[in-house]
């Protein structure tokens, strides 16, 4: 009924002029019983109006609600909130139900409080409005961060969770993803330690197609440290003392952090004395005290010292420090030519490889120093304005060569030890800085070597006899094959020129063969002197007569032939015959002459004798052709 009383209302409110003055009129008449009652009602629950005017009535109603429109957010006030849903008020036909989980970030909620919501649909299969507040939070939150993005506004927002290469941002119930480069603009390693901050964030990027934003808090900082930056350079100039913080070291040096501004540390400008790495001295997060040694005209690069901040060693080194000081320090540097010997930090002075040892063998300072070692030098030079030293580590002893002729006279015999071969010949070391050496043609009197390793070998111990001694030039001439007599004045008599000996092929080559004579002598014999009687060439190990063609003293050079002794012998062979027939045929013509001188008269046996005697001699003669 108070529906019905209502319509009859709205249809008074929204009848014509026309209709309201003649119910007026009528309602000045008498009132009479049952007045109240619609004599003109039809059948139960339908009214006596026409269509047109249903029509009209039903437009003027819809006018007095709201028009909603689907996929948008309207505001709704909250009418009723129950255990599981939550009653709005939109000014529509019908109300809307959200449930009550989508209102869990505002716990004081109360009717008449209002609320956006996103209208889903109109009505659905029962006749219901379907509405969201989630997804009305989620298109504000796109709208406020499309906006920042094209603002450039700061926006906050919660981290919620780590993920891979990054963070998710929780910005006004949207997750956004923020990069771990994003985070701050030192390197992180802990993502954990940033769940659940809540902290400002600038739009970086957004995805319209798929709702999607990246965030980055480390923009804020820079922007930060940007306006500091341009207040430090306003203000920058050489010489200036500034507070840094190391941020990374590198093999060169090390970056400082100078509030906003990077300057870079040399790893030269770290100390005055030498160190092989910053990371020695410096580290990740340490402050300190720099001095700005130079920048680039646009004050982007920045050059710092911290070795500046303090005097230089060499300006502050005591004054007793003269030459003919002994000084002590540790090997810093080595090169080629010789090593650093760091006296202080900043203090250096070089230790020629010529002062080293008084041994004239040649010193490799790589192989003799090793970096950290500790030495004690004798200063030589020392100029304090070039900052530069020369030290000697053989001037803290006497030098030997100051004493060499009595100590090692000429003549005089020794043992020292193979210290180095060359093709020429072998070194020997006889003490501390004194050594000489042998010439390869000095180490036998009877072996020919094409190399002193065929000798001996670095480390043996040689006797030797000194031959003379250069002490200018700090040379000894040494000799081993010395320390026995030259046998080749015994060697003349031994293989004189033509003598035949029984020798051994050692070696052999195109050229021809070195053979060992008797009492170790060897000889050469050129190839074409190896040929045997057959042709062939005699073999290394054969064992063959030899004859002596050369004997040359003062070179030590034998030359012989075993071709020769074989061809000789045969020539001495036929020569010895041939002198036997000669002799034979001599006898006989003497013979003959004998018979035919005398002067008796022959007889008939004497003819025959005489006869015979012819015989003989012609049969003789036949028998020597035959041979």
């Amino acid at each position: 009924m108070d529906n019905l009383e209502n319509n009859k209302e709205e249809e008074v409110k929204n009848t014509p002029e026309e209709t309201v003055i003649e119910a007026t009129v009528e309602a000045t008449e008498p009132a009479t019983a049952h007045d109240d009652f619609d004599w003109g009602r039809g059948k139960k629950g339908s009214l006596n109006y026409t269509d047109s005017e249903i029509g009209h009535y039903t437009e003027v109603y819809n006018e007095t609600l709201n028009s909603l429109k689907e996929f948008e957010i309207v505001t709704a006030t909250v009418v009723t909130i129950t255990d599981s849903d939550v009653v709005l008020d939109l000014n529509y036909k019908s109300d809307g139900l959200v449930s009550t989980s989508e209102f869990r970030d505002i716990p004081d909620l109360k009717a008449g409080d209002q609320v956006e919501v996103y209208v889903e649909n109109q009505e659905d299969k029962r006749g219901q409005l379907v509405l969201s507040r989630r997804k009305a939070k989620l298109l504000r939150a796109w709208e406020t961060i499309a906006n920042a993005y094209t603002d450039g506004n700061v926006l906050s927002g919660t981290v919620v969770s780590k993920t891979k290469g990054g963070l998710i941002v929780d910005i006004h119930g949207l997750e956004t993803f923020l990069p771990g480069s994003q985070i701050d603009i030192k390197p992180i390693v802990d993502y954990d330690a940033y769940v659940g901050n809540t902290m400002d964030f600038k739009v970086v990027k957004i995805n319209e197609t798929i709702k999607n934003a990246v965030v980055s808090h480390k923009a804020l900082i820079e922007s930060d440290l940007e306006a500091q930056r341009q207040e430090i350079i306003a203000k920058l100039e050489k010489g200036q003392v500034l507070e840094g913080t190391v941020k990374n070291i590198t093999d060169f040096g090390a970056f400082l952090d100078l509030g906003g501004v990077d300057g870079l540390l040399y790893i030269t400008d770290i100390s005055w004395g030498r160190i092989k790495h910053p990371s020695d001295i410096l580290e990740n997060g340490q402050k300190l005290n720099v001095v700005v040694l130079d920048f680039n005209d646009d004050k982007k690069r920045i050059s710092l010292g911290l070795k500046q901040l303090q005097p230089h060693p060499w300006d502050i080194l005591a004054e007793e420090i003269q030459p003919g000081s002994i000084v002590k320090g540790k090997i810093v540097n080595i090169e080629d030519y010789g090593a650093f010997l760091e006296i202080t930090p900043g203090v250096e002075g070089l230790i020629h490889v010529s002062e080293v040892s008084w041994s004239s063998q040649p010193i490799n300072s790589r192989e003799f120093f090793k970096e950290g070692t500790l030495y004690d030098a004798k200063i030589v030079t020392i100029d304090r304005e070039e900052r530069k030293m020369s030290l000697s580590l053989k001037q803290l002893s006497e030098d030997p060569w100051s004493k060499i002729e009595e100590k090692y006279p000429k003549d005089s015999r020794h043992s020292g030890e193979v210290k180095n071969l060359t093709p020429y010949g072998v070194f020997i070391e006889l003490e501390e800085g004194i050594g000489g050496m042998i010439h390869i043609s000095d180490l036998s009197w009877t072996k020919r070597f094409a190399h002193p390793a065929e000798f001996t070998k670095v480390g043996d111990d040689l006797p030797i006899v000194i031959l003379d001694i250069d002490k200018g030039s700090r040379k000894l001439s040494l000799g081993h094959k010395q320390l026995e007599e030259n046998p080749w004045d015994t060697f003349e008599n031994v293989f004189p020129i033509g003598s035949a000996h029984e020798a051994t092929i050692l070696r052999r080559d195109d050229r021809g063969a070195i053979v060992l004579l008797p009492y170790g002598l060897e000889a050469f014999a050129p190839i074409r002197h190896i040929k045997k009687e057959d042709g062939s060439l005699a073999e290394v190990d054969e064992q063959l007569m030899f004859k002596v063609l050369e004997f040359n003293r003062d070179d030590k050079r034998i030359l012989v032939s075993h071709t020769r002794f074989f061809s000789d012998a045969k020539k001495d062979e036929e020569n010895k015959e041939k002198q036997a027939k000669r002799n034979e045929k001599s006898q006989a013509r003497e013979e003959m002459k004998k018979q035919q001188g005398k002067i008796e008269t022959s007889t008939l046996g004497d003819l025959n004798v005489f006869s015979q005697l012819k015989e003989q001699i012609a049969k003789k003669d036949e028998e020597n052709k035959e041979k």
